[in-house]
């Protein structure tokens, strides 16, 4: 008896980079119980059901894109904001997240809470949601088209002669495709910008 004390006494000290062992056993299960919250409340709002919780989002885009062929289409494959919107990778989907926190600070402050302000708006958050996705190659446009996985012989011939030459310039899905899912407000560009 006195020697399985002896041994549970010694257990306890035991010692894991400077942490008894009940104390690195604790901080271990935080860890997976901290782990576990963070990524569960990353999935939830990489959702349609979270993106359009917000009346901003639900009686503007959220409407415009019911109609477009990311909503509903002959396949039946759904492309929701969150796929167009959060890259998939971790490191991307991060940092994305915390540029999102800018459009919570819109919220509060109303800058978009009617849809007289949105329409303002609309095109300087177009802007950047373009410049974000020409920065990234339009990597959530990948996730589900890409060069290699087209067939051009069941494209029209403008299509095919569009994204031939497309891919001969380096460009990006975004570089043409504006306003794909949403309200057209490209033509408020300056030449430049296009």
């Amino acid at each position: 008896m006195a020697s399985n004390q002896s041994l549970l006494s010694r257990l306890f000290r035991m010692r894991i980079l400077g942490a008894t062992l009940v104390g690195a056993s604790i901080l271990f299960v935080g860890g997976i119980v901290f782990w576990g919250a963070f990524n569960t409340g990353m999935e939830a709002t990489n959702t349609l059901d979270f993106c359009i919780s917000c009346h901003e989002m639900r009686d503007n885009v959220y409407q415009e894109y019911k109609k477009t062929i990311h909503y509903t289409n002959r396949s039946g494959v759904r492309a929701a904001c969150p796929d167009c919107h959060v890259p998939k990778d971790w490191t991307h989907k991060i940092l994305r997240k915390i540029q999102a926190s800018n459009e919570l600070y819109h919220k509060i402050v109303g800058t978009v809470s009617t849809p007289e302000k949105f329409d303002a708006n609309r095109l300087e958050m177009a802007k950047r949601e373009w410049a974000r996705m020409k920065a990234s190659d339009s990597r959530e446009c990948r996730n589900c088209h890409a060069f290699d996985q087209m067939d051009p012989e069941k494209q029209k011939q403008r299509a095919r002669k569009q994204h031939e030459n497309a891919q001969e310039d380096g460009m990006t899905c975004i570089d043409c495709h504006k306003g794909i899912a949403h309200k057209p407000v490209h033509q408020g560009l300056e030449e430049d910008e296009e």
